[in-house]
């Protein structure tokens, strides 16, 4: 019984010690270089045809911008906000603007899409 007591308290401690882990992890992204980047480190743009926290990225341009999913669940907090695609999936928002990488963007830091067709910015450190 004392062993099991002993476990279950170091099973306890080692939960509340990654929990905090959880916390930092939970925005989906953070400003690196001054600009947004997500996990990978892959820049994150936002679309000026975006508006009222609705996409207007969906089909064959969500195949090139690919939306920042927001798993099932996800919450607003702060700056950040959640939004309903076309195709009913979640997506991420940051100030109300949907958020998106670029698939021509093959490693972190890289911004190829910043400016395209003067509608695809990456979003930089002036707007957090």
């Amino acid at each position: 019984m004392t062993q099991m007591t002993v476990s279950f308290k170091a099973l306890l401690m080692a939960a509340a010690l990654t929990l905090p882990g959880f916390a930092l992890a939970a925005e989906p992204a953070m400003m690196k270089d001054g600009m947004m980047v997500d996990h990978k480190g892959m820049t994150v743009y936002t679309f000026d045809k975006d508006a009222g926290g609705k996409s207007m990225c969906n089909g064959d341009c969500a195949k090139n911008w690919p939306p920042m999913m927001a798993p099932a669940g996800a919450k607003a907090e702060g700056k950040w906000t959640v939004i309903k695609r076309d195709d009913g999936m979640m997506q991420y928002a940051y100030d109300g603007k949907p958020l998106y990488t670029f698939m021509k963007d093959e490693k972190p830091g890289e911004m190829k899409g910043d400016g395209m067709k003067d509608v695809w910015h990456v979003v930089h450190e002036s707007q957090k």
